[in-house]
């Protein structure tokens, strides 16, 4: 997964569509590079103010995806994308009348899943209805209070439906995008990282220790031999190979602990970003298997256009009295008869 850069994410945004997998695609990109979240939101209300109207729901559906999909991982981005949502209503409340339905039912669903407490929900309708102040609220379709449903109520979707606009029109869909790992993955570079310094610190590699412990004499281990101890010369002596023998023992034996941290820190790495690359081949895969299919029909166009090319009579020749060709003549032969 490419490195999060300023650039790289608005060049994202700029090629976002209404799609659940391009709007999926980019959340796990954002939800994957979220220690950036202050800066990722403040980019995304940037952004969302410049955007075409065409576009302004979708930036919507994709701080939606992020919201809801990172909050198992933690509060970092409902929060900061709570700092602008009130301001992002408020311009959003310009828009037409279509766009503000779809935006009231996307705060039911807020609503439902408690993504946000009631006294935030109220804030951002009230920033969607009011817009500017002094400005009246927008009026709503008749569709939308039928039956006495509130504004912005639904049903509840199930955890692997998403809403998303299509032609104009508010649709439920199945996440196409595989979720999140558990874990946070890591960036390639931090990966390698990891892989070098645990390279560089292997203590069970260690010959030289393994060597020095392994000429240990046998008197520091062995308490049945305490008894062959004569002296107290023979005692001290081995009372100071001993401690030097605790010493090593307990050092090495810390830097295999810390070695045995190590690797379980790297293993978790590696599961989780073998897990996200799997996901993204995953993706890979339907994306090569979409545009194969696409390029076959171009493939299939392209050969009936030969064929039909073929059957077309040539224009640029007439027949002559002896049923064979001649050119057609040129403007000024044609006027000069």
């Amino acid at each position: 997964m490419s490195g999060f850069t300023e650039s790289a994410f608005v060049k994202k945004l700029a090629d976002l569509n209404n799609s659940s997998q391009s709007i999926q695609t980019l959340s796990l990109w954002l939800i994957h590079h979220r220690k950036h979240y202050a800066t990722i939101v403040k980019i995304w209300f940037r952004e969302l103010l410049k955007a075409k109207d065409s576009k302004k729901l979708t930036h919507m559906y994709l701080a939606n995806d992020v919201i809801q999909n990172s909050r198992k991982k933690g509060p970092e981005y409902g929060e900061e994308f709570a700092s602008v949502l009130i301001k992002a209503f408020e311009h959003m409340s310009e828009c037409d009348e279509k766009t503000v339905n779809s935006l009231e039912r996307l705060l039911g669903i807020w609503t439902d899943r408690e993504i946000y407490n009631k006294l935030k929900i109220t804030e951002f309708r009230h920033a969607l209805l009011l817009g500017v102040e002094g400005q009246p609220p927008k009026k709503k379709s008749k569709s939308n209070n039928k039956k006495g449903t509130s504004p912005g109520r639904e049903r509840k979707k199930s955890e692997n439906e998403v809403l998303v606009e299509v032609d104009g029109k508010l649709e439920t869909h199945v996440q196409l995008s595989p979720h999140t790992p558990a874990g946070d993955p890591p960036e390639p570079e931090e990966l390698i990282k990891a892989i070098r310094d645990l390279e560089c610190n292997i203590a069970s590699a260690d010959e030289v220790v393994r060597q020095r412990i392994a000429q240990l004499p046998k008197e520091v281990a062995e308490v049945s031999l305490l008894s062959k101890i004569e002296d107290r010369v023979e005692a001290d002596k081995l009372t100071v190979q001993v401690n030097e023998a605790v010493c090593l023992l307990n050092s090495y034996n810390e830097r295999l602990s810390t070695e045995m941290e190590h690797r379980k820190k790297v293993s978790s790495m590696l599961r989780d970003f073998l897990e996200l690359q799997q996901e993204l081949l995953a993706q890979a895969e339907q994306k090569l298997e979409e545009y194969q299919e696409k390029l076959a029909k171009v493939y299939n166009v392209r050969q009936e256009l030969r064929a039909h090319i073929q059957n077309l009579p040539d224009l640029t020749q007439l027949p002559d009295v002896t049923g064979g060709l001649q050119p057609l003549p040129s403007a000024e032969n044609l006027f000069m008869q």
